[in-house]
């Protein structure tokens, strides 16, 4: 799919049928996040594929918005690696940027998606047995829209580009 095409007809999807992802579609989604870039090339994101029917229960102690996708990625991240000064750590926007190119090469092969923030950190730091320095920064559930999805009223409002852009 042509890129502009991409992120013009992406949008989040709330209602998904069982049906599975492919392993070969949930590795071109893993690769396309590990192509992104983070500060320093420090990649200190953590990626838990979560398919079993175990751990799609966990995820959904910890969030009422797997939408019943068959496959729910946390996007996470190691404090501990990413690059910091004294102020200011970059350890939720390398992952931020890695869950981007994973929504976008998932929407790009045909794998629709939506980014989660709304879930308990703690309830799935102690599901996924996270170590404390690994930090979950959102929860992408991945698979096929049921029929009649279409994208919300508020997918295509968008301000002016005049509002938000300034030149200098």
């Amino acid at each position: 799919m042509e890129f502009e095409k991409v992120i013009k007809e992406r949008f989040s999807v709330r209602k998904f049928k069982d049906d599975k992802v492919s392993e070969e579609l949930i590795q071109k989604i893993l690769e396309a996040g590990n192509l992104a870039p983070t500060a320093k090339n420090y990649q200190p994101q953590k990626i838990y594929v979560v398919m079993s029917k175990e751990g799609l229960e966990k995820i959904d102690k910890a969030s009422p918005c797997r939408y019943n996708a068959p496959v729910c990625l946390i996007v996470a991240s190691d404090k501990n690696i990413a690059w910091k000064r004294e102020d200011y750590s970059t350890y939720e926007m390398d992952a931020c940027i890695v869950a981007t190119h994973m929504m976008l090469e998932a929407t790009n092969i045909g794998v629709d998606n939506i980014w989660i923030e709304m879930f308990d950190k703690n309830i799935l730091k102690k599901e996924f047995n996270m170590e404390d320095n690994i930090e979950p920064i959102c929860l992408i559930p991945l698979g096929y829209r049921c029929d009649g999805v279409e994208p919300s009223i508020l997918h295509t409002k968008r301000k002016k580009l005049s509002e938000i852009v300034e030149y200098k």
